[in-house]
């Protein structure tokens, strides 16, 4: 029988890297039912990394049909439909909303050299002209990344080697927003989707716009940008089409929505500012809300404008985390694991476990796609180090878990300086925070307590579903913390936490004396002249 429940409902989008998660959520936080479906990366030549708009259509029709299905809640009860998404992703759409080619990735690098040449000037800071690195913190906190992995080096890659994709696009539209599009059909960003471009006068979180000065700086048309909706927009009622696919009611409404680090912190429940949580899955980073607007260059830190509509936030981002575990499955387990008789992860779970913290001294740097914060490196990789005749596969697994605890606890000491104060504890959340070994894992190499959030893998889902809720005015935002549920605390166990002091030091030691080495051997990814 259908639900006779009186709670009001959001289907939530969450598409990430991999995949796309249909889920429809309550008011009260919790996941009815869920959907999902892969999506395809594709890697090539010359730093090339692409994806299929069209692919990511389908992949969320597919798994929104098969979650409101699967929920069992009417149609009339679902009153509205949000997505959250991965972000510095590129696509360009003509007038009539349809896709000209593939998406660039955020793993992208072909943007570099357009990125370096619009950055450059004297007198010469860190590869910038001073005087436009002044301009771009003044007024967006941030500036163009030297590895090209924004949206800026995105739109200028298109403008310097497809000229022809760049005259035919009428807009260029982050993931969310070529989603609202196709849910609304209207050409609209939000105040955060855009962030990445370095072309908003951010100093006002309340009022954001493009800046004709940098617009002209980087050699940007106006014309070719989306107009920016406020982070709490609603944007109207869902396409009567794409109602009647997805079995929703017409009268449904699409809310604007935000970027997956951005629904993550509400998911995380660090609603308060100051209150932090980390995430672990393709991706890794560390966040909190902060009040004010403030940028620490040096380390790849700004405050970026929030979920929430006029609040600030934080976010150091790894760069690949999971995605670290991922490869190294995949060497370990040759076969098609999707197909596998065993649960690979929950496999790799115990082999690690069963190795002594420390995993003997061998250590691991997640650098695959290079270095994010807290200095933009794009020519240093990962690597093993420090390997015996007795080290195993379980050794590899946990010096990967290690690895990645390593460099959160990197960009940790830095946004700690950033906000003026410690952690006393942090939430985690993602695919990573299922593991309870991984969770003990980051309690002994942060050094503070690690609260495992219920449901982690939902979490973005929820954090979107819940601004949702309080755009419609449904709840209030501070009820949203009280609506995530903790299901466990991990705290430092002593004899650990001071034999991971000890590698993390030898952690940043191998970065520090190898960068050279990396530049000589990755010349051409290298971030500046």
């Amino acid at each position: 029988m259908p639900s006779s429940n009186p709670l009001k409902y959001v289907l939530a989008i969450d598409m990430g890297s991999g995949s796309t998660k249909a889920a429809v959520v309550s008011s009260a936080g919790e996941v009815i039912a869920s959907a999902l479906r892969h999506t395809t990366t594709m890697m090539m030549e010359g730093g090339a990394v692409e994806q299929d708009p069209e692919q990511w259509w389908r992949s969320v029709c597919d798994a929104a049909k098969e979650a409101i299905a699967a929920s069992r809640v009417p149609a009339a009860q679902i009153i509205a439909v949000v997505c959250t998404t991965l972000w510095a992703v590129t696509v360009a759409v003509d007038k009539d909303g349809a896709a000209i080619g593939n998406a660039i990735s955020w793993m992208d690098t072909r943007g570099a050299k357009y990125n370096r040449a619009v950055a450059a000037g004297w007198p010469r800071v860190q590869g910038y002209g001073l005087f436009k690195l002044l301009k771009w913190l003044r007024f967006t906190g941030g500036a163009p990344v030297q590895s090209g992995v924004d949206g800026l080096g995105h739109i200028l890659f298109f403008k310097n080697e497809r000229p022809e994709v760049y005259a035919r696009t009428f807009k260029f539209l982050e993931p969310m927003d070529y989603l609202n599009l196709r849910l609304t059909g209207q050409f609209a960003a939000s105040y955060a989707t855009m962030f990445t471009y370095w072309l908003t006068d951010n100093r006002n979180p309340n009022r954001i716009d493009y800046l004709p000065e940098l617009l002209a700086m980087a050699g940007v048309d106006r014309a070719k940008l989306p107009d920016l909706r406020p982070v709490n927009a609603v944007l109207g009622a869902i396409k009567p089409e794409v109602a009647a696919d997805l079995g929703l009611a017409p009268s449904t409404r699409v809310v604007m929505g935000s970027c997956d680090g951005h629904s993550a912190t509400l998911g995380a429940g660090a609603v308060d500012n100051y209150e932090g949580y980390f995430y672990i899955g393709t991706t890794a980073w560390l966040s909190c809300h902060v009040p004010a607007k403030k940028t620490d260059p040096l380390h790849m830190l700004s405050a970026m404008p929030a979920a929430l509509p006029g609040r600030y936030m934080v976010s150091a981002e790894q760069g690949a985390a999971g995605r670290s575990l991922e490869f190294l499955k995949d060497i370990l387990y040759p076969t098609d694991s999707a197909n596998s008789p065993i649960d690979v992860y929950a496999d790799m779970n115990r082999l690690a476990a069963a190795v002594a913290p420390g995993s003997d001294g061998l250590i691991f740097t997640p650098w695959i796609n290079g270095v994010l914060a807290p200095h933009e490196d794009a020519s240093t990789r990962s690597a093993f180090f420090n390997q015996n005749a007795r080290t195993s596969r379980g050794h590899y697994v946990r010096a990967v878990m290690e690895g990645v605890a390593y460099n959160l606890r990197w960009l940790k000491g830095h946004v700690e300086k950033f906000i003026g104060r410690p952690f006393e504890h942090l939430n985690f959340i993602g695919g990573g925070a299922s593991s309870d070994l991984w969770c003990q894992i980051q309690a002994d190499v942060l050094g503070c307590t690690v609260r495992q959030v219920a449901n982690p893998r939902n979490a973005n889902a929820v954090g979107a579903a819940m601004a949702a809720f309080a755009a419609l005015g449904e709840i209030a935002v501070e009820e949203i913390s009280s609506r995530v549920k903790i299901a466990a605390e991990y705290r430092p166990i002593e004899i650990n936490r001071r034999l991971y002091d000890r590698q993390f030091r030898e952690f940043l030691e191998f970065y520090k004396r190898n960068r050279a080495i990396y530049r000589r051997l990755n010349p051409a990814v290298r971030a500046s002249d």
